[in-house]
């Protein structure tokens, strides 16, 4: 695949590897490390100049260094003149916090969602989103993708005893999604 390019934030190596492996691709050279003072340093080891760059980072883990790390090299690439960079999110950082739930309270997911543009990125790809609202906070596409197909599939090829499973929420946001599933388990079933 001419002109992609892919790196890997520090938060899911392996995710990353497992992504440009599929694809035939090789990771881009990126160097991470942290100064003293504990500010973030990113150098990106190649040229991006007219390459279509994805950047894989998850919101995750320490969030708000792997949140910052995904900016740093959102905007490093954009300043190397790449032609366009993709941050594939797939757990978006605050994205439980998606409303004004009472006096004084920040929408943090906007906040992040404006960051990211502001950074540079042209196109957001994540996952499973806490309130699909999030989409709406951005200025610039964002794909919101579903894991349920997939989590559907594990579960049959799995789970011996699937036909008689039970899914559960780990909260009640989740509980559209879980029951979700089991609709769809039932269907298959029937």
């Amino acid at each position: 695949m001419p002109n992609i390019k892919i790196f890997s934030g520090s938060s899911h190596q392996d995710l990353s590897q497992k992504v440009a492996d599929r694809l035939g691709l090789e990771l881009g050279k990126v160097v991470t490390k942290k100064f003293s003072n504990q500010e973030t340093c990113v150098e990106i080891g190649e040229s991006v100049r007219g390459e279509d760059v994805y950047i894989v980072q998850s919101g995750c883990g320490e969030i708000n260094d792997n949140l910052m790390e995904l900016l740093i090299m959102i905007n490093a690439c954009k300043i190397a003149s790449a032609s366009r960079v993709t941050a594939v999110i797939p757990c978006f950082p605050y994205a439980r916090q998606d409303k004004k739930d009472k006096s004084r309270a920040p929408i943090s997911a906007k906040l992040v969602a404006n960051m990211l543009s502001v950074s540079g990125a042209d196109h957001i790809i994540t996952m499973d989103l806490h309130a699909s609202q999030i989409q709406g906070f951005f200025d610039i596409p964002v794909d919101n993708l579903y894991a349920e197909p997939a989590v559907l599939k594990w579960i049959k090829e799995n789970i011996p005893e699937w036909k008689n499973c039970t899914i559960v929420s780990p909260d009640a946001g989740g509980a559209k999604r879980s029951a979700g599933l089991l609709f769809f388990l039932w269907f298959i079933i029937f």
